[in-house]
């Protein structure tokens, strides 16, 4: 009975420091109205007007510290959090930027899980990790988007990097079929792409290049997709014809044409090729 009780005022002491901390910031009496309007307003005063007067990149203390006076007037504003965050992600200094992002989603799961989940995907590149964020976020609220795209083309993406083909092949193939039965028709030829790789990865020769075909026929210069179809070809034993094809891949490589999508800039997409000179 003596331990039950020590274990009750160990645990009661530990959340003590976060309830004061939350209560600090939190007025028992403020409509969510009211709350958002002063919320908004702290995050005018030391983000728009303060952190982004700097460039991160030059003067990353410089925005730190203005976004730390902020949470200084309100901890729980998930914004403020995820800003701190995301420079660390772009400098590739994942686990500090993780610890910000993971206040984000105690504060607003809703908006910033899927985003750590894509982070975790795209950048740190801890897949297992990042499909338990994107299944989670399914569970939670759907088969949502960020950052262009629905969580089962990530978690597609995850499956194809642990190496799990059939399975990544399941989600791209979903995703295609979601955005032309959902979207109007609409087709993206990334997801083709990825759907071709995992073709590819299951040596079905044929059926890749067809689907590399869909890809190219949206973006015409797309170099990885010329040198996947063109390695398909050489596995056909079409030489001539995959030569040509290399070559053009390259061409286009160094041109720029390369996986576009807009964090590429900052990371190496999955199958993504650097070509040297």
């Amino acid at each position: 009975m003596k331990s039950f009780h020590c274990f009750i005022t160990f645990t009661t002491l530990l959340f003590i420091p976060l309830i004061t901390f939350s209560q600090k910031n939190t007025s028992l009496n403020e409509t969510p109205e009211a709350k958002k309007v002063r919320q908004d307003a702290i995050v005018k005063e030391f983000l728009t007007d303060c952190a982004e007067k700097y460039n991160y990149t030059f003067a990353m203390d410089k925005w730190q510290n203005c976004l730390d006076q902020g949470l200084k007037r309100d901890s729980t504003i998930a914004y403020l959090w995820q800003q701190k965050a995301m420079p660390y992600f772009k400098a590739r200094k994942y686990e500090v930027g993780m610890q910000y992002i993971d206040r984000a989603v105690f504060y607003d799961a809703k908006r910033w899980q899927s985003y750590r989940a894509f982070i975790k995907c795209i950048f740190a590149k801890t897949y297992k990790e990042a499909l338990i964020d994107f299944e989670d976020c399914k569970k939670k609220f759907g088969n949502d988007y960020v950052m262009d795209h629905s969580y089962n083309f990530y978690i597609g993406l995850c499956y194809l990097q642990l190496d799990e083909i059939p399975t990544a092949q399941e989600y791209f193939k979903e995703y295609i079929d979601e955005l032309y039965q959902k979207r109007n028709g609409l087709e993206h030829h990334t997801a083709y792409f990825y759907y071709g790789i995992t073709l590819f990865e299951q040596n079905k020769w044929e059926e890749a290049i067809a689907i590399f075909d869909k890809a190219l026929k949206i973006y015409s210069n797309f170099s990885e997709a010329k040198l996947y179809k063109s390695i398909c070809l050489a596995r056909l034993e079409k030489n001539e014809e995959s030569s040509k094809l290399f070559k053009e891949a390259k061409e286009d490589a160094l041109k720029g044409y390369n996986i576009n999508e807009d964090n590429a800039v900052y990371e190496m997409y999955p199958y993504q090729k650097k070509w040297k000179l």
